[in-house]
């Protein structure tokens, strides 16, 4: 590269995984550019602050990402370590997402200390998640289970599980095998029994939009296919207006020139619950990701959507 940059700071949240994501791209970077110091400055967001209430009810993800967008901003960082997850459908102006690094298992994980899998759990039991899109699956397919709220960093969720405050919780095994804690894992659930979320595992590196300069830098970051995937994912999503105010999921794969992408939309308790898959070509993922969307809403989706707007 012509001009190899001498210093990058990543600016990153400052819970254990969010850590280690930024450290995994430190390293990329550093490794790329030998005579480029990196560095990472850690910060607490709103969303790390508020931890006694759903995501739902205190202004969704965004809030995991406001405070990097302003280092962004100032330019005390020059990129920021997302999980794709977390990022907003729609980036607020001035902002752009430069990689899309490799996708994780993007599968949801089970983990308890006293039962193997979902289906062991007794009438009653209580199963941890903040996610609305997991709780509207698990009640769709187990209305007998108890879903409580469950908020804090992985640590923070994985011992309030030890100190018996749920039979069971689930957690994205991304997370967990980042961390070095997959032999927490007791069962991996099957992506048709648990839609993940949009961008779920996939890391986002987000700049500043007139750091042009970046791009080049950032580029050999980029995984293709998992970009192509994610794009699909977050087009379905953008379609139906979706945050984490709405359960939803959507999960894409690449299959040769095509992308195959299925998605659910459903009410909080599950009663309701529209999946569709659809195919499309890998030239205009986003477009494939909105035709899902379509699909959806021809079957009922927004009068789904309507109704928990009604009800916030």
């Amino acid at each position: 590269m012509k001009n190899s940059p001498k210093k990058l700071v990543i600016a990153s949240r400052e819970s254990a995984l969010a850590m280690w994501q930024a450290k995994h791209i430190q390293a990329r970077l550093q490794a790329l550019y030998p005579n480029c110091e990196v560095s990472i400055l850690g910060m607490t967001t709103t969303g790390d602050q508020i931890l006694d209430s759903p995501l739902a009810r205190i202004g969704g993800k965004g809030l995991f990402v406001k405070e990097l967008e302003t280092a962004l901003a100032n330019g005390s960082a020059d990129l920021a370590v997302h999980s794709m997850k977390d990022v907003p459908m729609n980036l607020p102006e001035g902002f752009a997402m430069a990689a899309t690094g490799e996708r994780e298992d993007p599968r949801d994980a089970f983990v308890s200390n006293n039962f193997a899998g979902l289906e062991d759990l007794p009438h009653g039991s209580i199963v941890g998640t903040s996610s609305l899109r997991r709780q509207s699956q698990l009640q769709a397919r187990f209305p007998h289970l108890k879903i409580e709220s469950l908020r804090g960093n992985v640590q923070t969720r994985l011992r309030k599980l030890d100190e018996g405050q749920y039979a069971a919780i689930i957690l994205a095994a991304a997370g967990l095998i980042r961390l070095g804690l997959d032999d927490r894992i007791r069962q991996l659930i099957a992506p048709q029994n648990s839609i993940p979320a949009v961008g779920q595992g996939a890391l986002g590196i987000e700049i500043n939009a007139a750091r042009t300069d970046l791009l080049e830098v950032l580029a050999p970051l980029n995984h293709i296919d998992t970009q192509l995937c994610v794009e699909a994912e977050r087009g379905m999503s953008r379609a139906l207006a979706g945050s984490c105010t709405v359960p939803l999921g959507a999960y894409a794969v690449r299959e040769g020139d095509e992308i195959s992408i299925t998605g659910f939309v459903a009410s909080v308790d599950g009663k309701q619950m529209l999946r569709e898959t659809v195919r499309g070509s890998i030239n205009n993922a986003e477009a494939v990701g909105k035709a899902l969307a379509n699909q959806l809403i021809a079957k009922g989706a927004d009068k789904i959507l309507a109704a928990l707007e009604h009800v916030k």
